[in-house]
């Protein structure tokens, strides 16, 4: 068996990462994961991702450009066998285009789940105050946000500068996998510093 053990801790993490991801949790988890992660890396992926569902889907370009901020994050990998756990970093883009912070998503659920998923999101901040709730302390449980809105083909159609002045908008992409039914519950976002 040619397993290394940094894959191996990566797996053995993946597994019990669930149930240490409450409150208590995510800061340390957070600390670490900023000490590895790229700036340059984790920019150029969003902006790439953002660039592609752009060029596929006007709506969301009509949300950017209305937006008072557009968090994407490229690569999110879930997985699970009824305990689940997901994670993926981040950059908040602002109007002007610029980098604006490096966030990281992390969740955990339970239920009915099998198998491991890769994909990828975007969240439109309408607003100042949506974007000021990224840097809680404590991060920021997406799910809970009574103005999350997670966009499919049929309000995408009806997405006018007019009708979103407010709210959070979720693009999800990339879709591959064996899970299915995706679901912002249980998902907390928070605040890194890479450090290179």
């Amino acid at each position: 068996m040619n397993t290394s053990i940094p894959t191996f801790c990566r797996v053995a993490l993946a597994l019990v990462a669930p149930a240490f991801l409450t409150q208590c949790a995510y800061e340390p988890v957070t600390r670490a994961n900023a000490e590895h992660a790229s700036r340059g890396d984790i920019s150029g992926d969003a902006r790439a991702a953002l660039d592609e569902l752009y060029a596929h889907d006007p709506g969301a370009r009509k949300l950017g450009r209305s937006a008072a901020g557009v968090l994407v994050f490229p690569h999110i990998t879930k997985g699970g066998l009824v305990v689940g756990a997901e994670a993926g970093n981040g950059v908040l883009f602002g109007r002007d285009g610029g980098v604006k912070g490096y966030y990281q998503t992390a969740g955990a659920s339970y239920g009915l789940q099998a198998g491991v998923q890769k994909y990828g999101y975007v969240l439109f901040l309408m607003s100042s105050s949506e974007v000021a709730q990224l840097n809680r302390a404590a991060g920021w449980e997406v799910g809970s946000s009574p103005g999350l809105v997670v966009v499919d083909r049929g309000i995408a159609a009806t997405v006018t500068s007019r009708t979103v002045d407010k709210g959070v908008y979720a693009y999800v992409f990339n879709q591959k996998g064996l899970m299915a039914g995706l679901s912002f519950k249980g998902t907390k976002i928070t605040r890194i510093q890479p450090g290179h």
